[in-house]
């Protein structure tokens, strides 16, 4: 392509731009007025968006005290295997595991469940600050008759929410992450009463500590029943000590996840009632959708415009 050619290409291209800008402006109050009926909607919009607020807790992973159980490992560890027991110590794989049971269906189903949370969460639309109370979508939930009035797409009939619909819901509100780094993990719950999502949020964190607990304490148990039966079986002086020796720790592990409340995690920063709002950013919606209203605006009318220009060279 000859220069003669790129300068006619640019001065085309140009020519072109101020075609379109000639035309903006000569449609100008069209895309004004297009654009602010974008954005009073945006304001409306984001005024009609319920505040929430987010409680956030940073959490450390307990550390228990291993050393006896460390030392008799390094003893057991050629018999350990034959006695079928897991001794192993993992305390950075524990406190995986208990964010992966945070974040799971049936620890969310018992959780609402256990503190009857299904109407705040599935059926709530707002908070009143001056009343403290709770919103509930009178749609989805008549507080008179106490009856859910979701219908069923097959039956017709009224029913609550599934346990997959209360899921679903809560994990929108739930966070859970960790800094691999620091081993640090933060969980937070985002709803409309701040109030609601502290103690929601403390509630939780206790939920599965207490899980955890419960779940090494029957893990203990279990191995020491499984020990007991082992040392009935063997007349092995070497292995019966083996097995005795094992559970005295194992004992001594139950004892210690029974006197822990904070078995799984510990409070580094503990939660706080949020005093600001987390969400809706009403600055972003409006200017977001007024943008978006002066860009379709922009285009409608050079759209109409080359639509009335083919239209008249056609005839």
């Amino acid at each position: 392509m000859s220069n003669e050619d790129l300068g006619t290409g640019a001065y085309t291209s140009e020519v072109n731009l101020i075609d379109l800008i000639n035309i903006l402006w000569a449609h100008k109050a069209k895309v004004i007025s297009i654009t602010l009926i974008f954005a009073i909607g945006s304001v409306i919009l984001a005024l009609s968006i319920p505040n929430q607020y987010k409680a956030t807790a940073l959490l450390a992973p307990a550390q228990s005290e291993t050393g006896g159980l460390s030392n008799a490992l390094g003893q057991l560890s050629t018999f350990a295997p034959f006695a079928g027991v897991g001794l192993g110590l993992g305390q950075r794989s524990e406190s995986r595991v208990a964010q992966e049971i945070m974040k799971s269906w049936s620890f969310v189903e018992t959780f609402i469940s256990d503190n009857d949370l299904a109407i705040e969460i599935y059926a709530a639309e707002d908070w009143n600050k001056n009343t403290d109370e709770i919103q509930i979508n009178e749609t989805v939930y008549d507080m008179q008759t106490s009856t859910w009035l979701l219908e069923d797409s097959e039956t017709d009939e009224l029913r609550p929410p599934t346990s997959w619909e209360l899921y679903e819901e809560f994990s929108k509100i739930l966070s859970v992450s960790e800094d691999i780094k620091s081993g640090l993990v933060t969980v937070s719950i985002e709803y409309f009463s701040p109030y609601k999502a502290k103690t929601w949020l403390d509630m939780y964190i206790g939920a599965i500590n207490k899980h955890m607990q419960e779940r090494q304490v029957a893990k203990a148990t279990n191995n020491i029943e499984y020990l007991e039966t082992q040392i009935s079986k063997t007349s092995i002086a070497e292995m019966r000590e083996v097995f005795y020796t094992i559970i005295e720790e194992q004992t001594k592990n139950k004892m210690v996840a029974e006197a822990s409340p904070e078995y799984a995690f510990v409070a580094v920063s503990p939660s706080m009632v949020p005093e600001e709002k987390s969400k809706p950013r009403r600055a972003q919606i409006c200017i977001i959708v007024t943008l978006l209203g002066g860009l379709i605006s922009s285009i409608g009318v050079l759209l109409r415009h080359y639509s009335c220009e083919r239209k008249n060279a056609n005839l």
